[in-house]
């Protein structure tokens, strides 16, 4: 007997082998007789093959832009008229009741945003002088103002909205999304993140991680300044010929274990070894944005050569563009509790904005005049609200903020298969609580992955003995913002 395969069995456990066996499990196949078909998406030499969807899919592609931190809507997108009115009065008890706030205790006070307010595009849909340039595509997004999530701290809302769940080990939106579709450009990433503003999101590297599906599928982290992915290039010494010849050994190394013991991660492992050898070549020129014309540098007010948000926006459109299937942004200084000027929803809100709202503009008009738009699904937000309320420790200072508020929340839209020049969902008059049309962040996973080309409940994993999916056990598809 060989004993490698002899060892490899005496430690495989009745226990394990019934949990790893996949579509082979006892389970599994009664699933699959009850049902007629298989939930999980089939399985290839290639696992980044494009696959086919429970449905025709309005969006092929997807670029999430995640203001993490969490933008002050109601300086941004929710006027409130009455709130103006009592601005400096005590929050009434009632509201407070029963509410945990992360930074506020006793009776705050009534806070009426600062911002001036008007209404843009043919659905005359309110916006603050603090994002001019979102002004201008206002009859191209769909504006989302009854959101609501179950988390009121930045890392467990952020793997909330990005993973399902609080916990980190879920597999990411964006890895979920590559796992049903495959990838467009196999010498690419199909699942590419960006950071700008220099601090990664509180959530971590699960908001892009595979969790427990196979680690092909996690996001790669890509940089606009130096070496576009860190550890790719080969090591000093070493030719291209030899780095060949090596990857060569390797693969047939790990296709003889493969062979032996037939785990997943082991053909994960040769097909990353050969995106890299190909991404060497294909990664450093979609990266170069100097190649891009003069205006269109200028629109986005990007900058060849620096790190930046505007410029990871360009290069969302330059990925995107070469059949990259979801792309995401993080940019980080939106937590606006008025701690600092900078926190601040007077000039650090300004000051903020005019660092992002026009390259946004830009991707969206630049989508759409390539065309690319009405199949692109482009995501605007951050992971929960702001209160209606001045912030607890800074109730004394001359610069306003808010605190962190889960219970109501707005995020935009566009393309993708979603309505142009819409307004969904309201608040109430104070901003406290969602008036009509809530939208729970499962709701929104839901109608992602609809516009993607999936059933939500049927779009699963087997994990552990039972299949998981994005949205949990929750979600609807949120119909009425569908175009």
């Amino acid at each position: 007997m060989n004993p490698v395969r002899h060892d490899s069995l005496q430690f495989t456990t009745r226990r394990t082998f019934l949990s790893g066996a996949g579509q082979f499990s006892l389970g599994a196949i009664a699933l699959q007789a009850l049902q007629g078909t298989s939930t999980a998406m089939p399985v290839t030499d290639n696992p980044m093959a494009p696959r086919v969807t429970h449905h025709a899919a309005k969006a092929k592609r997807v670029i999430y832009l995640h203001m993490s931190g969490a933008p002050p809507h109601l300086d941004l997108f929710d006027y409130k008229p009455e709130l103006v009115k009592h601005d400096g009065q005590n929050c009434p008890d009632s509201i407070l009741k029963g509410r945990t706030f992360a930074f506020t205790t006793g009776v705050p006070k009534l806070m009426g945003t600062p911002r001036s307010f008007k209404q843009y595009g043919k659905a005359g849909m309110w916006m603050s002088d603090a994002c001019p340039n979102f002004h201008t595509i206002a009859d191209e997004i769909t504006m989302v103002r009854s959101m609501h999530t179950d988390q009121f701290n930045h890392a467990p809302a952020e793997l909330l909205l990005f993973t399902g769940h609080t916990r980190q080990g879920r597999p990411s939106m964006g890895s979920w999304a590559t796992y049903g579709l495959g990838t467009e450009n196999q010498d690419l990433p199909g699942f590419v993140t960006l950071i700008s503003s220099g601090t990664q999101p509180s959530g971590g590297q699960g908001l892009w991680g595979s969790g427990f599906i196979p680690s092909v599928y996690q996001g790669v982290q890509c940089r606009s300044k130096g070496d576009p992915v860190l550890y790719a290039s080969d090591p000093a010494g070493m030719s291209r010929n030899l780095r060949r010849r090596t990857l060569d050994a390797l693969k047939e190394l790990n296709e003889q274990q493969a062979a032996e013991l037939g785990h997943a991660e082991t053909v994960t492992r040769i097909a990353q070894y050969e995106l890299a050898y190909r991404m060497q070549m294909s990664v450093p020129e979609v990266m170069d944005i100097s190649k891009e014309p003069a205006k269109v540098i200028e629109d986005y007010g990007a900058k060849p050569g620096e790190a930046s948000f505007a410029n990871n926006c360009l290069l969302a459109r330059r990925l995107v563009e070469k059949g990259v299937r979801f792309v995401q942004l993080f940019d980080w200084g939106w937590d606006f509790h008025g701690t600092s000027e900078a926190s601040g929803i007077t000039d650090g809100l300004t000051k903020k904005m005019a660092e992002t709202d026009k390259p946004v503009a830009a991707l969206i008009k630049d989508l759409k005049q390539r065309g690319l738009l009405e199949d692109t699904l482009i995501i605007w937000g951050g992971e929960f609200g702001r209160t209606p309320f001045r912030e607890g420790r800074t109730a004394a200072s001359k610069v306003l903020g808010r605190d962190h508020y889960p219970d109501c929340f707005t995020l935009f839209m566009a393309g993708g298969g979603v309505k142009s020049g819409f307004d969904y969902g309201s608040t109430d008059e104070l901003g406290f609580s969602v008036a009509e049309k809530k939208v729970h962040v499962h709701d929104f996973q839901a109608t992602v992955m609809h516009l993607l080309g999936f059933d939500h409940e049927r779009f699963t994993y087997r994990f552990q003995g039972r299949n998981y999916r994005l949205t949990d056990v929750h979600g609807h598809v949120v119909k009425d913002l569908l175009a």
